[in-house]
C-alpha cells in the first residue's frame, strides 16, 4: 500500500520514522512518501519537503507567517492528490495537519492521525473537527483515550513510542568517562541544555538558560544541538561563553548529565525516561500579550508531559514570566546535589516510567493501522 506521512518537527520526525519502519516490516509492498526529516528519510520515506523549511512556532509568529503556511498546505495537498496514497498519516503538528485534512475531505483518501495534537491542553473545540475529518485517531497517552471518549470518539492506544526510542538508543551502556572522552569534554559534571528545535525557541529560551553558566562554574554546560539547527544558529548566543554544542547525541548527553534545563515539549518526557532531573522552561514572544493569550488558551494544570502523565507535579515548570534568572538558579541549585528534592523527582520518574508501559509501541501502531486499512 501507499502511505503519505506528514511530520512537522524533530519529535514528529523521530516517531514517524519508527512507525515507518513498522509499516515496511508488516507490509512488504509499502511505498512511503511525505513531509518530514532525516530520520524519516533514513527509515525509507521519500521526503518531499523537510520540516526545517516549514516549522513555525508561537502565537505571533504564526500570525506573521500565515501566507507561508497557506502556501505550504496547498503544496502538500497538491502532492497528495497527484500521488494518490491509500492513506495519509498525520503526525501531531495540529495547526498544519488539521487544515490539510479539511482540504482532503471528499478526496476518497483515508486520513489517520498518529500522536494527537494537544487539544486537551489548548483547544478542546478541535475535537469536533477531528471527528469530522479523521478516520482513525491513534494516541500515545492513556488519558487521551478517556479525553476523546468524553466526546464520543474512539481513539486507539498501543503504548508510547518514546519508550521504543529510549530503549533502542545507541550506546545505552556508555559510561560518563567514555562520553566525556569521546567528545573532548572537561570531565566536570554536565548540565544539558535542551533549548528546542525552532529558531523562536532559541531566541526566547536559550539566553535565559545560558545565564546559569556563570552561576555554576563547577559544571560544564552542553547544548543538545537540534537536527534543524547549525553552529551558525547557536553562535550569536554563545559569544564569550565556553559552551559546547553536540549534535546527534541528545539521548547520550541527557543520560550522562547531572541535570537538564529543558524546553517544554516531548523532550521533558524523554529526559524523565532517561532519569535525569530537570527544570522545564517555556517562554513566548510578545511579553504581556503572549502571557495573556497563554493564560486564556491553556486548559490544563501542567504543561510538561512528565507532570501530565504523573497527574501531579514531579518537575518544576518555569513558564513565561516565571522563567527568569532567579528562579532558574533556585530550581537548578535544588536538583544538582543529592538530597530530598532530587530523590523525590527520581521517584516521580519511576511512576511515569511505569505508566508509559513496555517497548514495541511503534510496531504495534503500524500493525494496527494496516489492519484498519484492510477493513
Amino acid at each position: 500500500m501507499k502511505y503519505y506521512v506528514i511530520a512537522g518537527e524533530a519529535s514528529g520526525d523521530l516517531h514517524a520514522s519508527n512507525l515507518i519502519k513498522g509499516l515496511i516490516r508488516h507490509d512488504r509492498q509499502a511505498d512511503v512518501r511525505g513531509w518530514g526529516g532525516d530520520l524519516m528519510r533514513d527509515a525509507g520515506c521519500a521526503i518531499v519537503r523537510h520540516y526545517k523549511e516549514t516549522a513555525v512556532m508561537g502565537f505571533l509568529t504564526v500570525l506573521k507567517n500565515l501566507g507561508k503556511i497557506r502556501r505550504n498546505i496547498a503544496a502538500c495537498h497538491a502532492d497528495i492528490l497527484a500521488w494518490r496514497p491509500d492513506v495519509v498519516i498525520l503526525v501531531d503538528y495540529g495547526g498544519f495537519n488539521l487544515r490539510l485534512a479539511a482540504l482532503l475531505q471528499g478526496s476518497g483518501i483515508k486520513i489517520f492521525y498518529y500522536i494527537s495534537p494537544k487539544i486537551w491542553a489548548w483547544n478542546t473545540g478541535r475535537v469536533r473537527k477531528i471527528k469530522r475529518l479523521v478516520d482513525r485517531m491513534y494516541v500515545i497517552f492513556p488519558f487521551e483515550v478517556d479525553f476523546y471518549a468524553k466526546y464520543g470518539y474512539g481513539a486507539k492506544y498501543a503504548g508510547n513510542p518514546l519508550v521504543d526510542a529510549i530503549e533502542e538508543r545507541e550506546r545505552k551502556d556508555e559510561t560518563f568517562a567514555e562520553f566525556v572522552a569521546a567528545n573532548g569534554l572537561s570531565g566536570k559534571p554536565i548540565v544539558a541544555l535542551l533549548a528546542g528545535s525552532r529558531a523562536q525557541e532559541l531566541k526566547h529560551v536559550l539566553p535565559k538558560m545560558l545565564k546559569m553558566v556563570g552561576r555554576f562554574p563547577d559544571y560544564e554546560f552542553v547544548i543538545a544541538g537540534a537536527p534543524s539547527m547549525t553552529e551558525a544558529d547557536y553562535a550569536p548566543y554563545l559569544r564569550g561563553l565556553d559552551v559546547r554544542v553536540l549534535y546527534g547525541q541528545t539521548y547520550r548527553l541527557v543520560r550522562q548529565a547531572r541535570a537538564a534545563l529543558v524546553t517544554s515539549g516531548t523532550a521533558t518526557l524523554e529526559t524523565a525516561l532517561l532519569r535525569t532531573p530537570q527544570v522545564v522552561c517555556y517562554s513566548g514572544e510578545g511579553g504581556v500579550v503572549s502571557y495573556c493569550l497563554f493564560k486564556v488558551f491553556v486548559k490544563v494544570r501542567f504543561i510538561s508531559l512528565v507532570n501530565l502523565v504523573a497527574g501531579r507535579e514531579v518537575v518544576k515548570e518555569l513558564l513565561m514570566q516565571r522563567l527568569n534568572e532567579r528562579n532558574l538558579f533556585r530550581e537548578l541549585s535544588a536538583i544538582l546535589p543529592d538530597g530530598t528534592v532530587r530523590s523525590r523527582m527520581l521517584q516521580g520518574y519511576d511512576e511515569v516510567i511505569h505508566k508509559m508501559g513496555c517497548a514495541g509501541a511503534s510496531d504495534r501502531f503500524a500493525s494496527m493501522m494496516i489492519s484498519d486499512l484492510l477493513l
